[in-house]
């Protein structure tokens, strides 16, 4: 079995990433100076340039070690090395600029800078992706494995148990059970790890070198055992993990916080409820839709135009939805039905070869260009380029009392798409699916996983089967 000591792959990690740097700086040196690709002139001897390029890859791996970027990441996704690559590498050039404008370096290339910059990120994500890949290839196949031991073979353990099975990349075994209560599993869940012993025997079951980690699954009335627990998980150098008999009522990135000196796990952390993040959603969405409509204005006139010709009526349908904070606000859509009243478009579903739709309609509806108006609403602030989609009152007054957490999804603003919809749950699909994705989002949420649906959007999300 391979298994690493976690200190010396930091160690590999930071060596391989000095190493990465000052390849790319020799690369990006010969781009500037030598390869004749742009102007050459050079007034610094090469020692000056080596000397910056060692400040900034050193001060790059302080950074990574203050952002956490060096610490495990077996259970992390390659999105959050894209993300911290950007977050150190950024720092460290805001770094360099600024020591090279204390030094009054004045003469340093910026073409080269820049240069090397760009390189830089590129080759260490390059890199980075191998080494994830590599090392899921290789944890697929049985190597790197850590084995962890589950306390509780209940419902509990068997959940996590069963959600393991699902990631075998991120290279975790099971080395079996530990049960006051049952012996062996009922005959339906035989295909898990045994249960090998009660949690009295924990002590000598830590004996055996091979377990990495101890997950503790069990029910809320065997509290008092955590104590002793812990202390013998401690005492063998084991990590331990608790999963609470209540996991199903939390999100799935708990946030614990403080309160009155306690700590709290907030059951339903938002990352947009931190100001940070709302104000970059916000410049974004007013930025994307002011380019939206600037590049879709011929399709917008064209759709107006159409409208005109084929149907009396308004050019625009106002229907009012619910949005942010359970407030409500007027959506616009291009008009793609006949006229009717207010309490029908209300209440009724749009369902497959509905006789109101206007020939023209249909055509705007499977293309998504009757959606274009939103983009006002996102300029009004009433919506975000990518969230929940939003309901109309009346049913979101039915789904609330059938559907379980239904009402999060006003938590932050409706959305002209959404990860429900790039996924295909769109027009006549289920509610519940399209909740589960909403909360997902919402928990989830980071600009690089808004621009990810956007891309899925614009690729295969425009043309849609269930868009009647």
């Amino acid at each position: 079995m391979l298994r690493q000591n976690q200190r010396f792959l930091t160690q590999l990690y930071i060596l391989a990433d000095l190493s990465v740097m000052l390849i790319v700086f020799l690369a990006a040196y010969w781009v500037k100076f030598y390869s004749g690709w742009v102007d050459s002139f050079n007034s610094l001897p090469f020692k000056n340039y080596l000397l910056w390029g060692t400040i900034y890859s050193f001060a790059a791996i302080l950074i990574g070690f203050y952002v956490s970027f060096y610490a495990p990441k077996r259970r992390k996704s390659f999105s959050f090395d894209i993300l911290k690559i950007f977050q150190v590498h950024a720092f460290s050039f805001l770094g360099l600029l600024s020591m090279l404008y204390a030094a009054k370096e004045v003469h340093i290339s910026r073409e080269f800078l820049l240069i090397f910059f760009v390189m830089n990120i590129s080759a260490l994500i390059l890199y980075r992706f191998i080494v994830k890949s590599s090392l899921s290839r290789l944890r697929r196949k049985g190597y790197n494995k850590k084995f962890v031991l589950i306390l509780g073979a209940g419902a509990v353990g068997r959940s996590f148990y069963e959600g393991l099975q699902q990631h075998p990349e991120l290279g975790y075994d099971v080395f079996g059970f530990l049960d006051d209560h049952h012996a062996e599993h009922a005959p339906e869940h035989r295909h898990l790890k045994p249960i090998i012993g009660t949690i009295d025997q924990l002590e000598d079951v830590l004996a055996n070198p091979l377990i990495d980690e101890v997950i503790i699954a069990l029910p809320l009335g065997a509290h008092s055992k955590y104590a002793s627990i812990i202390k013998q998980c401690e005492k063998a150098g084991v990590k331990t993990l608790i999963i609470p008999d209540y996991f199903d009522l939390l999100p799935a990135r708990p946030f614990f916080d403080n309160f009155a000196g306690m700590p709290l796990i907030n059951v339903r952390d938002i990352p947009l409820d931190e100001l940070n993040n709302r104000i970059l959603k916000r410049a974004f969405d007013i930025v994307f839709s002011l380019a939206a409509i600037m590049i879709t204005l011929p399709v917008i006139l064209f759709a107006v135009i159409g409208i005109k010709l084929t149907s009396p009526g308004p050019v625009l349908f106002k229907q009012e939805r619910m949005g942010l904070n359970r407030r409500t606000f007027l959506m616009y859509k291009f008009r793609s039905m006949h006229l009717s009243d207010g309490k029908t478009s209300d209440t009724q579903w749009t369902v497959e070869n509905d006789p109101r739709r206007t020939k023209f309609g249909a055509f705007l509806r499977s293309t998504s260009i009757d959606e274009l108006p939103q983009f006002f609403n996102v300029l009004i602030g009433h919506m975000s380029v990518v969230g929940p989609r939003p309901e109309r009152p009346y049913f979101v007054e039915q789904f609330k009392e059938e559907i379980p957490k239904y009402m999060i999804k006003h938590h932050i603003r409706p959305g002209i798409t959404g990860w429900a919809q790039t996924n295909g749950l769109r027009g006549d699909t289920s509610i519940e699916e399209r909740i589960v994705h909403d909360l997902f989002y919402i928990e989830n949420w980071s600009f690089f996983f808004d621009l990810k649906i956007i891309m899925k959007t614009v690729t295969k999300g425009l043309m849609n089967k269930n868009a009647y």
